[in-house]
């Protein structure tokens, strides 16, 4: 959907590369000279995609000219930015794709040719988020997890889950070696070998084996459950150009866009351009640490993107973070990312972009930077962003880039002045320069409720104790010191065990961060090979996963021969996609629930992900901890993080003696020689293999090619949403809110995840009420993520997640008053209530409304409650962006002023009008029924804002572009 003529202005800049491509571009040090020489790199990048897309429409070169003096017009001036590609996961990607197939419809109504509604800008979506643990080791694991939340009676142990009692091989059906010998011979040299192109293979025989049973049978389920889902994203791709779909089972959405669609340098036709990307996942960012510029915007201005309109953004302040030293020997790049973190958190980097340089930087891997990279949506930034370097060449190289190619790459990133050169006497001029070193790092973990909560090991056993006393908050849960000792005792498998405060009952290595780093899952591996050698186990009872984020990880697993020690302890692969980082994950046993109830106790769960929210991996487990790899494999053997790991043991080995955590702790040196050993170009080339094959199941799936979606109108996953049902040709104008009713008092640090839960659908509630009238079971219901494309579940979900804490209740749940009739109720009883009345509705929330995951259904289900406005004392950038994006104003307190200190209860009703002519942060006055009058700044930054706020919303907007 460019405009004709882009990047006509600077046409005088575009040159031929000096290499064997004879590649055009356009060079930009031309245009800037010195200007341009101190400008941070990542502002290069959008200066580079305003130049080329210049066209006097979208971009004018005024845009360009404000880019250039970036160092006077910082958060001064808002400009247009064109990525190179989107990437969409199938949770929050199946609303854009059902909001374009009901776009359609809208289009063709108003008379308009709905064929013309496609992505203009290159599309990938990844179906990963479905992925759910039916079966694992665990016998309650082993019956097809019903998706309700609740619990099921323990079955029998399935017998191709049943543990081994010795070690080598676990007697896979594909193995055909002979699987009742004892050890492996190591000194063979065969004991680590693997064979070239397989996704596991038995390490003691090797013997391929196509993929682990649990994989398969999850798989399986996983195609099942979602085979309606499939279908349509079968049918998008078909009838959207520019479109590609990453079938399941392949890997998470950010892990496949860092292995195998990332390109650095992108070519159109003969044109050389940086690499760039925004998408729906907030672990766009990960691209970053390979220098191409991303960051996650969420659904609703995705879909501007994909129809060709550019994203705007405030011109960044860019804060300069100088990495220094060498890391401690014993912290992992998980205790890098957490310490930066930490410290990037307190110096307050919120709706900035952040560049890493000095002499640090080169220390630090590809891998290593993506994961830094990862966790900037925990400090707040927009983007962390590492330029290319020598470091990074080198991983291409190993990643599959061919001499040329590479080449190529080298040569126009130095010639428009993208490539980082340690031997550059001179950095770019930063808003702000901060310094971290790294050798001050020490090993951490993050909780017991929140990701900034940083512990340090050593310090582990006295916070949790002092999270006991704490009165209930983020750090604390308020035990009475008497009941903090108290021991409940469990009958599993034929063994008594005792569950105190601090118990570990989940311990997930999850796919969410951690995984895309090969030494942090080495460690994992080698750290549970030398337990096992060590005589060391895991209790049964304890819920242990593995959830690889691409094939890579068993690759690399299986060939290094650390694959069968993590089987034995319990961490087997239960397929590749997230599933206990969004609760996708099947109930606790009953001893273990039932004792956690009895003796009220703080049970614990450890997972290698990057959010920890209360209540989030289970209903039960009130501590979660954030751990690297090697530290949730720890924890799961000492059972418990009331511990301290430099004083007491892990446990004792068969002759009674005690092992210590640093007695198999594995060395920076054996990390690393494994790493070089086995993450190797075999395992990228399998995985760019795996997808542009697929497998059978998708290929031959079966999905309609008509131009407009053939809607099945008993469905429960994929229903054209009502956003357009009143939609005219022309906007109308801004209508007041009067005698509004409030639905929800909040407080602060209201996520995403109390908005909008992705996980499994509860028995009791509104979205439960609905599929059963449909003829579900709850084994049928699936999560509130699988089911995005239904509109009618979403707003059910609205608000449904239990540890909601609504002021007008008191208590966490999942209700509020419906104050005509005075009835407490579940929200969307209530919601409905009052649109039925035609009373509009607003909430009250205090700070960071709308932070964590970023998820548009947060904004489109209150939308569809009725919600008109937002009264909140901040927000998460992306979920205000959203709010105004579906038609919802984003309203903001004074400074120094809030609910409590304006005297409101909300109870009365508020009232107020907008002018015929908005601006950005103009202030509005509310009126409320008691008679209290108080001003509030209306949060638009923009006129691109007003205008989409105008239309009802961006949807509204590109639809009545294309009628």
């Amino acid at each position: 959907m460019d405009a004709p003529g882009a990047g006509y202005a600077f046409e005088y800049l575009i040159e031929t590369l000096n290499d064997s491509s004879h590649k055009k571009f356009f060079n930009i040090p031309k245009l800037g000279g010195t200007k341009y020489d101190v400008l941070p790199y990542s502002v290069r990048v959008l200066l580079e995609a305003a130049i080329r897309k210049c066209d006097g429409f979208f971009v004018k070169k005024d845009d360009v000219m404000n880019i250039l003096d970036w160092k006077t017009k910082q958060s001064n001036v808002e400009v247009p930015f064109f990525p190179a590609r989107v990437l969409l996961q199938d949770f929050t990607g199946i609303p854009a794709m059902v909001d374009f197939a009901a776009m359609r419809e809208a289009v063709k109504t108003l008379g308009g040719d709905p064929e013309k509604v496609h992505p203009a800008c290159p599309t990938d979506l990844t179906v990963d988020h479905s992925l759910q643990i039916d079966f694992s080791k665990c016998a309650i694991q082993n019956a097809p997890n019903p998706g309700g939340g609740e619990l099921q009676k323990a079955g029998k142990l399935s017998p191709l889950r049943a543990q081994p009692k010795k070690l080598p091989c676990r007697g896979q059906a594909a193995c055909r070696g002979s699987c009742d010998s004892a050890e492996p011979d190591r000194n063979s040299g065969t004991f680590a070998a693997q064979i070239e192109n397989t996704p596991v293979l038995c390490p003691f025989h090797l013997q391929p084996v196509p993929e682990p049973e649990t994989v398969l049978k999850n798989q399986e389920m996983e195609f099942g459950r979602n085979r309606e889902r499939l279908q349509f994203f079968k049918w998008g791709s078909k009838v959207f150009k520019n479109v590609a779909v990453v079938p399941p089972g392949t890997g998470t959405a950010h892990q496949v866009n860092l292995e195998y669609l990332s390109r650095v340098v992108c070519a159109e036709k003969d044109l050389l351009f940086p690499d760039s990307v925004v998408g729906t996942d907030s672990h766009i960012t990960m691209v970053n640490g390979l220098g191409i510029l991303g960051w996650g915007v969420g659904g609703i201005e995705t879909e501007a993107v994909m129809l060709g309109l550019p994203v705007s953004l405030t011109l960044p302040e860019v804060v300069g973070c100088e990495l220094t030293g060498l890391s401690n020997p014993l912290a992992t790049s998980i205790d890098v990312v957490l310490g930066i973190t930490k410290h990037l958190r307190q110096v307050g980097v919120a709706g900035k972009f952040v560049e890493f340089f000095g002499s640090g930087v080169s220390q630090l891997s590809i891998v290593d930077r993506t994961t830094i990279a990862n966790m900037c949506p925990e400090y707040g930034a927009i983007l962390s962003f590492f330029p290319v370097d020598n470091v990074t060449l080198k991983h291409l190289e190993h990643t599959g880039f061919d001499k040329a190619r590479l080449t190529s790459v080298e040569t126009y990133l130095k010639a428009v002045k993208l490539f980082r050169n340690d031997e550059n006497s001179s950095e770019p001029e930063y808003s702000q320069v901060i310094q971290i070193n790294l050798n001050s790092i020490v090993p951490s973990v993050s909780g017991p409720k929140r990701p900034q909560d940083r512990v340090a090991v050593t310090d582990m056993k006295s916070d949790f104790q002092a999270c006991l006393n704490e009165k209930i908050g983020f750090k604390g849960f308020q035990i009475a010191a008497e009941k903090q000792s108290d021991t409940i005792s469990i009958h599993y498998e034929g063994h008594d065990y005792q569950l105190t405060h601090g118990s570990v009952v989940i311990a997930a290595v999850i796919s969410c961060t951690n995984n895309c780093n090969p030494s942090v899952m080495l460690a994992a591996g080698l750290l549970a090979k030398k337990a096992v050698e060590a005589g060391l186990c895991v209790k049964p009872y304890i819920r242990t996963s593995l959830s690889p984020g691409s094939g890579m990880v068993t690759h690399y697993l299986s060939s290094s021969g650390v694959l069968p020690y993590l089987s034995k302890l319990g961490f087997e692969i239960i397929g590749y996609g997230c599933s206990t980082c969004v609760g996708n994950t099947a109930p606790l046993s009953e001893a273990v629930l039932n004792a956690v109830k009895q003796g009220d106790l703080v049970a614990c769960g450890v997972l290698s992900g990057n959010k920890n929210f209360e209540g989030r991996l289970c209903d039960c487990v009130r501590a979660n901890y954030l751990a690297s790899p090697p530290l949730v494999v720890a924890y799961a053997i000492a059972g418990t993080v009331n511990i301290d790991f430099q004083t007491e043991p892990l446990g004792t080995d068969p002759t009674g003696k005690n092992i210590y955590l640093h007695d198999i702790w594995p060395t920076r040196e054996e990390v690393h020689q494994i790493e070089e050993k086995h993450v190797i170009l075999s395992m990228f080339k399998t995985l760019k293999e795996k997808i542009e094959i697929g497998n059978k199941r998708w290929n031959s799936l079966e999905a309609p090619d008509s131009v407009l979606f053939p809607w099945d109108l008993k469905s429960t996953y994929i229903r054209c949403p009502s956003f357009f049902d009143k939609l005219t040709k022309e906007p109308v104008a801004l209508q007041p809110i009067e005698n509004a009713h409030v639905l929800l008092h909040l407080g602060d640090s209201v996520t995403t995840d109390h908005i909008s839960p992705a996980g499994s659908i509860a028995r009791s509630s509104a979205a439960a009420k609905y599929l059963t009238n449909r003829g579900l079971t709850p084994r049928e219901f699936n999560s509130y993520g699988a089911r995005r494309g239904n509109d009618a579940v979403m707003t059910r979900g609205t608000f449904a997640n239990i540890k909601l804490f609504n002021k007008f209740i008191g208590k966490p749940a999942p209700k509020t008053i419906h104050f005509p009739s005075g009835q407490t109720l579940d929200v969307f009883e209530a919601a409905e209530l009052y649109q039925k009345e035609g009373i509009p509705l607003i909430i009250l929330a205090g700070k960071k409304y709308g932070s964590g995951n970023s998820r548009d259904w947060a904004a489109k289900g209150p939308y569809l409650l009725g919600v008109k406005a937002v009264l909140a004392e901040s927000y998460e950038k992306i979920h205000k962006d959203h709010l105004i994006g579906i038609g919802i104003a984003p309203l903001q307190f004074l400074p120094g002023e809030n609910a409590d200190v304006l005297g409101l209860s909300g109870r009365e009703t508020f009232s107020l009008t907008f002018p015929e002519e908005l601006s950005p942060g103009i202030m509005l006055t509310i009126k409320t029924s008691t008679g209290k009058v108080f001003s509030v700044i209306a949060s638009f930054e923009n006129d691109v804002e007003i205008t989409l706020y105008k239309h009802g919303g961006l949807l509204n907007f590109v639809a009545r572009k294309f009628s």
